[in-house]
């Protein structure tokens, strides 16, 4: 996915329309593709992949940076010419792919309906990360808010958006988000802005529903929000360029609290970018937005079976907790099917709600009504 710059690292991934360099279609080899970040990649190195070859001797994963979205359309596409042919697809496993593409891939068959395959732990994915049966969520992330628990009490700590709003004002300077365009922390604090102004009811936004009139009366009333809260914002107005800068802020205690994406947090204070001290904290009136990463399976595959049993061993618990502990990630699973440690660790954000906020045009008129309206002082470009 490829989304926040916290995660990019050196050796970038091969372009679009290149194919990867490997050997294909050997029996007993799963061939697994991404289109992740490097931090993903190593988690199934350095995790999944020893764990699940030492449980499955005979079975080895041949795990391959794909690139980006294309560069995996481009793999899936194949899939779909080895249907009509009767040959080798030459992929086994997707990480990080949508089941919805390439566009008519549904309609063809060409993506296990990983829901009615039998797995033994399918029960225990979390009823919030659930989607089409063809894709199965194996881990999320979420907005939340991070703060410095040296000079915020955790009892203390807003737990809902009116609890927050309250905050901020009460502790001008204290707070800062960065501008929508420039990373999914600060739009996601935007788009709970605009849920706020819109009943809470993330329904109302859909990928297609998009319309100028529209627009105008569901975002105009947000505008005014945030341009309320913008005199108490850290500098009296200002906004980080980036989800890495706002992490900064916090770890030099320039500001109390961001808002912060969950996986980049906690590899974060794993690290020690951001000390032991820094609390974390979900809002239970309506939870900021996030998603969830999804696995995919071609039915065509030569290694279609141990690739059922791989999707099965991600979803148990030893994987589930890594996926907490090693990649910063939140279960794909519900909570209760991790460890009771770790359930105590992170039960102040545990999300009772995981809102999903669409793209398409609703994105566009977010990122261009944001600047005009409340910070119009702004360079969108700079």
């Amino acid at each position: 996915m490829k989304r926040r710059d916290f995660m990019l690292a050196a050796g970038t991934a091969a372009g679009a329309l290149m194919l990867p360099r490997m050997s294909f279609g050997a029996e007993g080899v799963i061939d697994w593709y991404t289109s992740s970040d490097q931090n993903v990649l190593d988690f199934w190195t350095n995790v999944v992949k020893p764990k699940f070859e030492a449980a499955n001797p005979g079975v080895t994963l041949n795990l391959v940076d794909g690139g980006d979205n294309a560069g995996l359309q481009a793999i899936a596409e194949r899939a779909i010419a080895a249907m009509d042919t009767g040959t080798d697809p030459q992929a086994d496993f997707f990480e990080g792919f949508d089941a919805r593409q390439p566009v008519g891939a549904l309609e063809k068959g060409l993506w296990t309906d990983i829901e009615a395959a039998g797995l033994s732990n399918y029960s225990k994915i979390n009823p919030l990360a659930l989607d089409i049966p063809q894709n199965m969520p194996y881990r999320g992330s979420q907005v939340l808010l991070a703060y410095d628990t040296t000079k915020l009490a955790p009892a203390d700590a807003p737990k809902t958006w009116a609890d927050l709003i309250a905050w901020i004002k009460a502790n001008p300077g204290q707070f800062i988000y960065n501008r929508p365009n420039k990373g999914g922390s600060g739009g996601n604090f935007v788009r709970r802005a605009i849920y706020e102004a819109n009943g809470n009811d993330p329904t109302k936004f859909t990928v297609d529903n998009y319309t100028a009139e529209a627009g105008e009366a569901a975002l105009n009333p947000a505008w005014d929000v945030l341009m309320d809260l913008a005199p108490s914002l850290f500098d009296q107005g200002a906004y980080t360029s980036g989800n890495t800068q706002s992490i900064q802020l916090l770890s030099q205690s320039a500001v109390t609290m961001i808002p912060a994406w969950s996986d980049q947090t906690l590899s974060a204070i794993a690290q020690g970018v951001l000390p032991e001290t820094t609390g974390l904290v979900q809002l239970t009136d309506l939870g900021f937005p996030g998603g969830f990463s999804r696995l995919t399976i071609p039915t065509n595959g030569v290694n279609h079976a141990a690739s059922l049993k791989l999707a099965d061993f991600v979803l148990s618990e030893e994987i589930q907790s890594a996926v907490l502990t090693e990649l910063g990630g939140f279960p794909g699973v519900s909570w209760d099917h991790v460890s009771a440690e770790l359930r105590e660790k992170f039960k102040d954000v545990i999300p009772a709600s995981i809102p999903v906020f669409p793209g398409g045009d609703w994105e566009k008129a977010i990122n261009d009504g944001w600047y005009r309206a409340v910070a119009p002082n702004v360079d969108p470009n700079a």
